[in-house]
């Protein structure tokens, strides 16, 4: 199962847990999992078709550009960030 982590403000949701395993087979997947586990975890990473503005995922240390498509394998490490723009 995939390991996810979870900064502070999710944790509000996950009964202040800063990291869990989930299985899933793609990060779209992996939050479903995530949200039957933790209701309304899924709300505030996922908006339409896509993570969240605001959000980025990092999967086995590099922020994916695939988003909800993006390949997650049994051992893989998920982090939950704040996107950071710039300019």
């Amino acid at each position: 199962m995939a390991r996810v982590y979870l900064q502070p403000q999710l944790r509000d949701l996950t009964m202040g847990a800063a990291e869990v395993e989930v299985g899933g087979t793609t990060l779209r997947e992996v939050i479903a999992e995530l949200d039957r586990a933790y209701p309304g975890l899924a709300r505030r990473l996922v908006y339409g078709d896509g993570l969240s503005p605001g959000i980025a995922a990092s999967i086995d240390g590099t922020v994916t550009a695939r988003g909800l498509l993006a390949a997650v394998a049994a051992d893989s490490e998920i982090h939950f960030l704040p996107a950071i723009g710039g300019g």
